[in-house]
C-alpha cells in the first residue's frame, strides 16, 4: 500500500513538472519579435580627413609677472571678473621704489641748478671773449663746463624715467580689455620676478593648436579651410589653418598646426580638446570600420551597438571608438567589417529580445 501512495506522489511531481514546462514553452512563443532595421558595416579603405587633437585657447590671453621682488598690497580682481584695457589688477609695495623716485626728483633738481649756473657763465664769457676781455682757453673751459653740467640734468631725468618705468611692474595693469582667468597670488604673498600672478584672456576669438606628423606636415597649407569639432559637446565648427609649423626641434616629432575658428556663439571655452579634420585624403592599407552616431547605445562610459545574432536575437556588441568623421564614428574594435548592426527598432530592445528583420 505505501508502495502505491509513493508512485502516486512522483506521477503527481511529474505531471505538474510538464504543465509547468508547457506554460514557459506557451510563454516563450507569445513573446513578439521586434521588426528591426539593419545595416552592413562600412569599410573603407581611405578616411576622408586627416586628423588631428589639440586644444582650444584664447587668441588673446596673457600671463602677468613682475620683474620687482616685494609683497603684495592687494589684489584687485577676482577669478571671472571682467576687466578693461588698463585696469589696475595688482598692486606690489613700491616704499623703495617711492624713495627712489624722491631721490631722482630732487637729483634732477640739483642738476637743473648746476646747469642753468653753468649755462650763465658760458654767455657771459662768450660776451668777454667778443670783447677782446677772454681768452680762448677761459672760453673752452666754460663751454666744457656747460656741457658737463647738460649732460649730467639729462642724466638726472633719465634715472627718473627709469624709476618711472619700474612702477609698471609694481601696478600690473590689464593689456586688453577681457576676462581674468587665473589667480596665483593673493594679498600678502611675496612677489617674485618672473612668477606667474595673473592670467587675463579676450573672449570670443579662439583658436586650436593641433599636433600634425612629420608624415602629414607637406599636405597642410596656410589658409586651408577646416573643421573643429569641440569633443564635450560633438559641435562641428569652421575654422581657418593660420599657421604651419616648420620644425619639431622642441616638440617632440609633431609639428604645430594653429587654426583660428570663426566667431560663433557656440558655448566654448579655453582648455577644452578638440579634434581637428584636415580636408586631405589620407589613404591607407587598413580597413576602416564606420557606423553612424544613431546607431550606438550608451550605458555609462561604455558604448555599445546592437547586433543580430544567429538565433535572431539582439545582441549588444561593446565597442572602442575612435576619430569621428561627421555623422560616423570609426569602430577600432567590438565589431567586424562582414557584420550587421541595428540602427532602428520599433520596439525596445534588451539583450536576448526576439527581432525580425525588415525587409
Amino acid at each position: 500500500m505505501k508502495s502505491l501512495y509513493t508512485s502516486l506522489f512522483f506521477l503527481g511531481v511529474l505531471s505538474l513538472a510538464s504543465c509547468g514546462n508547457a506554460s514557459e514553452e506557451k510563454n516563450i512563443d507569445n513573446t513578439s519579435a521586434v521588426p528591426v532595421t539593419v545595416s552592413s558595416v562600412a569599410a573603407e579603405n581611405n578616411s576622408p580627413f586627416l586628423t588631428a587633437s589639440g586644444k582650444i585657447e584664447a587668441a588673446n590671453s596673457a600671463t602677468l609677472s613682475t620683474r620687482m621682488m616685494g609683497f603684495v598690497d592687494k589684489v584687485h580682481v577676482n577669478v571671472g571678473d571682467k576687466v578693461a584695457k588698463g585696469q589696475l589688477l595688482v598692486s606690489i609695495n613700491n616704499s623703495d621704489l617711492s624713495a627712489k623716485q624722491a631721490q631722482t626728483s630732487a637729483g634732477i633738481t640739483e642738476a637743473q641748478a648746476a646747469f642753468n649756473n653753468a649755462e650763465k657763465d658760458y654767455q657771459r664769457f662768450q660776451n668777454l671773449f667778443a670783447e677782446n676781455s677772454a681768452s680762448q682757453k677761459e672760453l673752452d673751459d666754460q663751454r666744457a663746463r656747460y656741457e658737463m653740467a647738460k649732460a649730467r640734468l639729462e642724466g638726472a631725468k633719465q634715472m627718473k624715467n627709469e624709476v618711472q618705468s619700474q612702477f609698471a611692474y609694481v601696478n600690473l595693469r590689464a593689456p586688453f580689455s577681457g576676462v581674468v582667468t587665473n589667480k596665483f597670488i593673493e594679498a600678502g604673498d611675496m612677489a617674485n620676478p618672473g612668477v606667474p600672478l595673473i592670467s587675463v584672456e579676450g573672449p570670443g576669438n579662439f583658436e586650436v593648436t593641433a599636433s600634425v606628423p612629420e608624415s602629414e606636415i607637406s599636405k597642410i597649407k596656410s589658409g586651408s579651410d577646416v573643421q573643429v569639432i569641440v569633443k564635450s559637446s560633438d559641435k562641428i565648427l569652421p575654422g581657418t589653418v593660420t599657421e604651419v609649423s616648420t620644425s619639431a626641434k622642441n616638440t617632440g616629432g609633431q609639428y604645430l598646426v594653429k587654426v583660428v575658428l570663426d566667431k560663433t556663439d557656440a558655448d566654448i571655452l579655453s582648455g577644452m580638446y578638440a579634434t581637428v579634420q584636415f580636408p586631405i585624403e589620407k589613404k591607407t592599407d587598413v580597413t576602416t570600420v564606420m557606423v553612424p552616431k544613431e546607431a550606438l547605445v550608451k550605458r555609462g562610459q561604455l558604448t555599445g551597438i546592437y547586433t543580430v545574432s544567429q538565433s535572431n536575437t539582439a545582441l549588444l556588441r561593446w565597442l572602442r571608438l575612435g576619430r569621428t568623421f561627421g555623422d560616423n564614428v570609426e569602430v577600432l574594435s567590438g565589431l567586424a567589417a562582414d557584420e550587421n548592426y541595428i540602427i532602428s527598432s520599433e520596439g525596445k530592445l534588451f539583450n536576448g529580445a526576439k527581432v525580425t528583420i525588415k525587409q
